[in-house]
């Protein structure tokens, strides 16, 4: 069930908000944690943390970060998913789909041994569930009554904290023994390195003797002689039913060559049903009244703490996360237009626009008008040609003699006419002689030479 927070528990990891506690072991703790990133639905996940000192152990990090990487590659209806971890965060952690339902363990000592169709529901779910994990090439290697949890759809296969991929290298010692006491299979008792796919179906006929009587097919007692039987002894199904025993015994064979494969199992432990040799039929278990009660209190108290965390606020503005365009390669800067947009000419018949320090005309200054972006000038400023293309000259003829004063040229975009040049630029010399284009000729005005 749901447990509450403590003073030293995280309020946040990663970007998800812890709500409630849901349990503890020896390398860490797991809370129910929401994501509220997708409002309005909010949704609930298990999140696994590890403990400080853990954490600066180089070498469980690497496990941690093994763990993550075997979880993702996981996938199927009866194995809980792993939706996002992070191995070097502040503590490393991942959270996996929340299941609301309890372990095996637990509902075998609350309520006793589960009745026949239970256990074959039970064991269809989860060898379909190994049959997916082998799939992905990955070993469970821990398969025990507290990593199933059962739901009103079947059971789910969680932690794989032990878990190893096809042919990869053992993260522990030569000789470790990996596993949980009672429910090891004799190539766990040899050395982690032995563990094959066929030990997993050992565990898991072990499981099923736990969950149709109430006590392991090794018994119970100091871990040497439980280990010892394991490796030497055959398993104790007394108090098994018939069908069950006929199942179950191959699985438990000392020789891993002549245990059934997860087929093989799914064959066996399918009901008159054909269609149940998929594991298809766990979709309508047939729980003992005491296992659906449970289930219905788990759903109300998780619909409970929904309904009290409140509606999910939508962010705001300034809370949207800000998307940049990556950068060009070779680019070193911005590149203004070739016609330079801060050099603009009055507009005929006007005074034109004033610059900011009261002067008029062009300006290399940054000036634009009221509302319009600096290289989009509005009709307040009309880019133009050079000023020197937009000169006329006058219709008298140039002085000649000593002291004559050169005229001023004439600029034909004033209003009315010739007029005075407002172009703050030193005019140059005055042709000799009037242009013909200058009486109103639509020949191109002559270009300046030189």
């Amino acid at each position: 069930m749901l447990g509450g927070l403590r003073d030293a528990s995280p309020r946040a990891v990663g970007p998800y908000r812890i709500v409630a506690r849901l349990g503890s072991g020896g390398m860490g703790e797991v809370f129910l944690a929401a994501d509220e990133r997708r409002p309005p639905q909010r949704t609930f996940v298990a999140l696994k943390t590890v403990h400080g000192d853990l954490a600066d152990d180089e070498g469980f990090r690497s496990r941690f970060r093994r763990e993550i990487e075997t979880g993702r590659e996981v996938s199927g209806r009866y194995t809980a998913r792993l939706i996002d971890g992070d191995a070097d965060g502040a503590p490393p952690w991942l959270a996996t789909e929340y299941v609301p339902g309890p372990n095996l363990e637990e509902v075998v000592r609350g309520g006793g041994p589960l009745p026949e169709p239970a256990v074959r529901a039970l064991g269809r779910g989860l060898v379909a569930a190994l049959r997916s994990i082998h799939h992905a090439r990955v070993l469970h290697r821990d398969l025990k009554p507290a990593n199933v949890l059962l739901t009103k759809a079947g059971p789910k296969v969680i932690d794989f904290g032990i878990a190893r991929v096809f042919g990869a290298s053992t993260m522990t010692a030569t000789g470790k023994i990996v596993g949980s006491p009672g429910f090891m299979s004799p190539e766990h008792v040899a050395g982690s390195e032995h563990v094959v796919a066929a030990s997993d179906v050992f565990c898991l006929a072990s499981l099923l003797c736990y969950a149709a009587t109430g006590r392991g097919p090794f018994g119970d007692g100091p871990l040497a002689a439980v280990l010892f039987r394991i490796a030497r002894a055959e398993a104790d199904l007394t108090g098994l039913l018939h069908g069950l025993r006929e199942v179950l015994t191959p699985c438990l064979a000392q020789d891993a060559s002549s245990r059934p494969d997860t087929a093989e199992l799914a064959r066996l432990l399918a009901d008159e049903d054909p269609a149940d040799a998929d594991g298809g039929g766990a979709a309508d278990v047939p729980w003992p009244a005491h296992v659906i009660r449970d289930l219905a209190l788990r759903e109300a108290a998780l619909e409970e703490l929904d309904a009290r965390l409140g509606d999910i606020a939508a962010p705001g503005l300034h809370d949207l996360p800000t998307v940049t365009a990556p950068r060009r390669a070779g680019a070193v800067g911005r590149r203004w237009p070739s016609w330079r947009p801060w050099r603009f000419w009055p507009v005929p018949g006007s005074a034109g626009p004033t610059r900011p320090d009261g002067g008029r005309g062009r300006s290399r200054a940054a000036w634009r008008p009221p509302g319009r972006p600096p290289h989009r000038p509005g009709p307040e400023a009309v880019p133009l040609r050079p000023p020197h293309r937009l000169r006329t000259w006058t219709n008298s003829a140039a002085p000649t003699g000593a002291g004559a004063s050169t005229p001023r040229p004439r600029c034909a975009l004033r209003a009315g006419g010739p007029g005075p040049c407002t172009s703050p630029r030193a005019p140059w010399p005055v042709p000799p002689t009037t242009p013909s284009w200058c009486a109103g000729s639509r020949t191109a005005a002559p270009r300046r030479s030189g």
